[in-house]
C-alpha cells in the first residue's frame, strides 16, 4: 500500500501537481485514499443507478426518472472532476492557476437544478394529476431539462469570455440571489410536499396508484432534505463571504475543505437513496446491472423468486407517468 501510494504520488507530481495533501502524515495519506474512493464511489453509483433506469422501459416511460437520469449524469460528471480538484492540491477560484474554469462547479449546480425541478414536477403531479398529464408531456420534461443544462454552459462560457473582475461580481451577485431564493422555494417545496403525502393522500381511496404516489413524493422529499443538509453550510458560506467582502476558501484547497466535500458526499448519496426507495430500480440493478454479483453470492432480486404473475392493474399503475 505504502509503494501504491508513493507511485501515485510520484505520478501527479510528474504532472506538476502536488496530492491535495503532502504524504507525510497518516492523515494526510487517509485524505488522499479518501478521494480517490469517493470519486470512484460517487462515478460507480450514479452509472449503476443511470443504466438501471435505460434498462427497464417501464422506468423510462415516468418523467421523475428523466430527472434521475440528469442528476445522475452530472453527478457522474462531479465524480470524475473530483479525481482533479479533490485528491490534487487544486483551488478552484478565477485566479488560481488549477482552476477548471468553472466547469466543476457546474456539475454540482445541475445536480441542484434537477432536484429542485424534480421536486416542482412531484408537486404538480400529485396536487394536480389530470392538468400534469395534459401539460407535462415527455417532450416538455426533456425540453426542462434541456434549458438548465444549456443555460448553465452559458454562464460557464459568459464566465469565461468576461474579465475575471467581471465574473467576480456577476457570478457573486447571482450565486448570492439565487442561493436564496432557490433554497426558499426547495424548503417550501418540501413542507408541501410532506404535508400532501401525510394527509392529503390519506384522503384518496386506498389504491396502488396512491402508494405509487406517496412513496414518489417522500423519495424525492429525503433526497432534497439530504440535499439541503449537505449545500446549507456552504451556501451560507458563500452569502457571509459576499457580505464580507473576504475570500471563500478558508482551507487550503478543495479537497481538505470539509464545505466542499460535504456537496460531493452528497453526490455518493443520492443514488443511494434512489436504489432503496424504488424497488424498479433495485430490481433491475440486482436481476441486469449488478447480476455478476449476486451470481457469485447466490443473492437473488425480490422480483425473481416470484413465481405469481404481477396484477395488471398495479402494472399499469406503477409505469403511469
Amino acid at each position: 500500500m505504502a509503494s501504491l501510494i508513493k507511485s501515485n504520488s510520484s505520478l501527479v507530481k510528474g504532472l506538476g501537481l502536488e496530492p491535495v495533501l503532502p504524504l507525510n502524515s497518516f492523515g494526510n495519506v487517509l485524505l488522499f485514499l479518501f478521494g480517490i474512493f469517493l470519486s470512484t464511489a460517487i462515478i460507480f453509483l450514479n452509472v449503476s443507478v443511470f443504466v438501471s433506469i435505460l434498462l427497464n422501459k417501464c422506468l423510462r416511460g415516468e418523467n421523475r426518472f428523466m430527472y434521475m437520469l440528469s442528476t445522475c449524469l452530472s453527478d457522474v460528471c462531479s465524480g470524475v472532476s473530483y479525481y482533479y480538484c479533490g485528491v490534487l492540491d487544486v483551488r478552484d477560484s478565477y485566479d488560481s492557476p488549477t482552476r477548471t474554469y468553472y466547469v466543476a462547479p457546474t456539475f454540482l449546480g445541475l445536480s441542484y437544478m434537477a432536484i429542485l425541478a424534480a421536486q416542482a414536477d412531484r408537486y404538480h403531479a400529485v396536487s394536480a394529476p389530470f392538468k400534469y398529464a395534459q401539460r407535462m408531456t415527455r417532450g416538455r420534461t426533456l425540453a426542462v431539462i434541456t434549458c438548465y443544462w444549456v443555460y448553465a454552459f452559458v454562464i460557464v462560457a459568459v464566465n469565461n469570455l468576461v474579465t475575471v473582475g467581471i465574473a467576480k461580481q456577476v457570478t457573486g451577485f447571482g450565486t448570492f440571489v439565487s442561493n436564496i431564493f432557490t433554497v426558499i422555494i426547495m424548503i417550501g417545496l418540501n413542507v408541501r410536499l410532506f404535508l400532501i403525502a401525510r394527509f392529503q393522500l390519506d384522503r384518496e381511496p386506498p389504491s396502488a396508484e396512491r402508494e405509487h404516489k406517496r412513496s414518489s413524493v417522500y423519495l424525492i422529499v429525503v433526497v432534497a432534505v439530504c440535499f439541503l443538509i449537505a449545500w446549507l453550510p456552504i451556501f451560507l458560506h458563500i452569502i457571509v463571504c459576499n457580505f464580507s467582502g473576504t475570500t471563500c476558501y478558508s482551507f487550503r484547497n478543495e479537497g481538505s475543505d470539509p464545505l466542499r466535500i460535504l456537496p460531493r458526499v452528497n453526490a455518493a448519496l443520492t443514488p443511494v437513496l434512489y436504489i432503496r426507495g424504488c424497488a424498479g430500480i433495485r430490481d433491475t440493478l440486482l436481476s441486469k446491472v449488478w447480476k455478476v454479483c449476486y451470481r457469485h453470492t447466490g443473492v437473488y432480486p425480490r422480483s425473481q423468486k416470484r413465481s405469481v404473475a404481477p396484477n395488471i392493474q398495479s402494472v399499469s399503475t406503477v409505469c403511469k407517468t
